[in-house]
């Protein structure tokens, strides 16, 4: 069973650039310490950078950030001039990439089968469940570990998750702890400094990114059940099509089933691109991530990034009571219900 300490934060800005020192936390038995990111590109690490929740060191103090809120001018809100230069990118694997392509051309056999209200029907379903399996799971559970749960539970968002067809928990997870560890330099996976296509969804075409990081995910990967769904990311997503086509035939598949994930796999992958390019920034943040209204709906709460990167280990994303985020909702409705629990909010000031 894992325990986990508040993580601890400091700060310290310097000609308008955060530096993010430390993210601590502590597993009940023992304290471990990841080696570092897998080689995005050359150059040294720039240490420092925010050590995520899967770097372990003593310590169980509460959050606390000097990071202030944007209350002044426009100028306030510009992305620190170091961050505005562009980056190489690495190259997409074409041989790898085929089925990619191949699922995006699919859902236009529909025009021969037709569509069904039933497939309809399915294509919501699949792709606003699976939207929160995505969210709740892979993101604010398994990358950042904003609330506990139970085993049971925890192998039900895994397994939930792989059936987006986004890889596994660990890969996922995996990378997205390097993306916050390191936002926006050479380093970061995702960044929009490398091209906008290349955030979107180069980088998961890249052979660069085919294996997760090592030494990032020993928090989840010492349990059985999630190495296994990790490596046999495929069942989930297999079963639901599977599912699709018995429930809905020919075009409950097309429609319920690939159509669904294409949408959701843009939907996801908007929050690494769009979301670091477009929208407004509440906080001065050392990174480039934005809040954005349209994406925080088709993402169930992730699009208010930038609350995101000012606080990345709370649950709760819309900060604001105009900020819809339905994760955040019913992950609260599953505390009441005590299926979860130990949530991490966010500081008052911040949510006022």
């Amino acid at each position: 069973m894992t325990e986990f300490t508040n993580l601890q934060w400091s700060t310290g800005i310097t000609a308008g650039n955060q530096k993010l020192l430390g993210c601590v936390s502590r597993t009940r038995g023992s304290n471990f310490r990841g080696s570092g990111p897998p080689n995005y590109g050359a150059g040294p690490w720039p240490r420092d950078r925010c050590e995520t929740e899967s770097n372990l060191t003593e310590g169980n103090s509460p959050i606390t950030t000097t990071t202030p809120p944007l209350n002044g001018t426009t100028d306030d809100r510009s992305v620190p001039e170091d961050l505005t230069s562009p980056l190489p990118h690495g190259r997409i694997s074409p041989i790898s990439s085929i089925p990619f392509f191949v699922v995006h051309l699919l859902p236009f056999l529909a025009i021969f089968t037709g569509v069904t209200w039933t497939a309809v029907i399915l294509c919501f379903v699949t792709y606003w469940g699976r939207m929160f399996f995505i969210t709740a799971g892979y993101h604010r559970y398994f990358s950042h570990r904003t609330y506990r749960t139970g085993r049971v539970f925890q192998f039900i968002l895994a397994f939930g998750g792989t059936s987006a067809a986004q890889k596994g928990p660990l890969w996922w997870a995996g990378h997205h702890r390097i993306h916050h560890r390191y936002t926006d330099t050479e380093i970061d996976p995702h960044t929009p400094r490398k091209g906008f296509w290349w955030s979107h969804v180069g980088w998961i075409l890249s052979r660069d990114t085919k294996d997760q990081p090592e030494n990032t995910m020993k928090d989840f990967a010492r349990f059985p059940e999630i190495r296994f769904i990790s490596r046999f990311d495929w069942i989930a997503p297999w079963s639901l099509a599977i599912a699709c086509f018995l429930i809905g035939g020919l075009p409950g598949l097309l429609i319920g089933f690939f159509l669904s994930t294409v949408l959701l796999w843009h939907s996801t992958f908007m929050i690494n691109s769009l979301a670091h390019v477009y929208g407004r920034r509440r906080f001065r943040t050392n990174d480039t991530s934005r809040n954005n209204a349209l994406l925080a709906i088709l993402a169930m709460g992730e699009g208010w990034h930038n609350n995101h990167h000012r606080q990345a280990s709370v649950c709760r994303q819309g900060l604001k009571w105009y900020e819809i985020d339905v994760t955040w909702y019913i992950l609260a409705g599953l505390e009441k219900l005590h299926i979860i629990w130990d949530v991490r909010r966010p500081r008052p000031e911040d949510a006022a």
